[in-house]
Parts: structure tokens; sequence; C-alpha cells
């Protein structure tokens, strides 16, 4: 049986918070910058837009949502609609490496769980890219997979056999310099436990109904030998894995 990638996987089984950290995570994320309506928001690799439905409802701030996937964009489209949020949330395809606006364009850059997915050369160029069109004063907000017990790293070929797609987080201190390297200051971090797939974290994302429609969809048995895969690497296998989020300034 084919495997689909994991995040597409995870999103046909009904779940909604795609990321490392889960809610928690985001939510840290957010506090870092001020959002206002007058802000310019671009988030990269936005996938079905959860974050920025939530900034936007709750900020009335201008976002674009780019990802590469005309997929994920016309389902986010659908979810934006029925959120009424057509005149705050605009989408567009285009790639990290070479995105399509000018300099100085955004006051905030948000990308999650799109960097781990980058080999290194990869990760300097969209992080160049990120800092090219934030404005003076800009915040980068990220949020990726990282591990702070070197010896983990053997476990990374297992990550990316799970999910189905070749990953490439690094170790904590190695991601701050990834940012300071490209020239952002005022770099401030946070790291925990990966809530992804864990029950606890499961249930904090996703409701107790949210969890239990996971579960029961992830047990068909189309989906269960690639669920139950991914359930035991983030439950045992892959436990010391952790999420990263950082704030870097321009």
């Amino acid at each position: 049986m084919t495997k689909e990638i994991g995040h597409h996987f995870l999103a046909k089984l009904g779940k909604k918070r795609l990321r490392p950290g889960g809610r928690e995570a985001t939510t840290w994320l957010i506090e870092q910058a001020t959002f206002t309506k007058d802000s310019h928001v671009l988030e990269v690799a936005c996938n079905r837009c959860t974050t920025a439905i939530e900034l936007a409802s709750t900020y009335k701030c201008h976002i674009i949502g780019l990802d590469k996937d005309p997929k994920v964009l016309d389902k986010a489209n659908h979810t934006i609609k029925s959120a009424n949020l057509t005149d705050y949330i605009r989408l567009q395809q285009g790639n990290a490496l070479q995105l399509p606006f000018d300099s100085n364009s955004f006051d905030i850059v948000i990308n999650e769980a799109m960097l781990t997915m980058l080999d290194t050369k990869a990760k300097e160029k969209a992080i160049r890219e990120y800092y090219r069109v934030l404005k003076p004063g800009g915040i980068l907000l990220t949020h990726d997979v990282t591990y702070t017990d070197k010896q983990v790293e053997a476990l990374l070929s297992d990550l990316s056999r799970t999910i189905n797609v070749k990953v490439a987080p690094l170790y904590c201190d190695d991601w701050i310099n990834l940012f300071q390297t490209a020239g952002f200051t005022g770099i401030t971090a946070k790291k925990g436990k990966m809530s992804l797939l864990s029950p606890i974290g499961m249930l904090r994302d996703e409701g107790l109904l949210g969890t239990v429609t996971i579960i029961l969809n992830g047990l068909k048995k189309s989906n269960r030998q690639q669920f139950l895969d991914m359930f035991r690497f983030f439950n045992k296998t892959g436990k010391d894995l952790n999420y990263i989020v950082v704030a870097s300034v321009k």
C-alpha cells in the first residue's frame, strides 16, 4: 500500500492542527509579534490556513497565504469563504525559495513546519527571502522540529520514512545560528515536546470529538497501517523529538 505524505494523511483523517507543537507552540509564536488591523502579514506554506484564519478573525489584519500546492490552496479558499474572511486573506501560489513579492513588503512573516523539510542550502535561501521581504523592524515567526540530544540524529531517517517525506530537523542551537547568519537579531526561542499525535496534544488541539474522529478514521482498514506507524513513532521511537518556535527581528 502506498503511503501518503504525513501531513496530507493526517489532514485527510480530520486533523486541523498539523504543526509539531500544536496550538500551544503557535500561540506562543503569535504572542511574540504585535498584530493590528494595519499589519501586512505573509504566511509561507500556509497549508489550509488554520493560523491565518485565526489571525484574521482576531486582529482583522491583512494576510497573504502562500503555498506551492494548488490543491491545498483550493481547500483553504473554501475554508476562508466559509469563515467570511475573503476581505482579509488572499491566497497565492508560489515558492518560498523565490518569493513573488517586493523587498520590505511585510510587517510579519510566518512559516510553520516547512523549513524542516528543506536541506541546509534551501533553508538558508528561504530564510534570506523572508529577510528580504520583511520591512526593517519586521519579525519572522517560525515553527519547526528540533532535538536536544545529539543521539536523536539517528532517528531522523526513521522520521522521514514514517511521514513519507525527507526531513532535516536541526539541533536547537543550529536553528538559532541559521537566523543569525541571515542577519536577524533579537532572536527569542522556545522548545518543548512535540504534540502532533500525543493523546494530550490531540485533545488540546482538536478537542474530544475531533480526537475521536481522527482515531476512528485512522483505524479504518485503508488507513490503519500508516496511522499506527505514525502514532507509534511519535509516541515511542521518536518521543524525544521536540518542537522549536523562534521569533527573529530584521
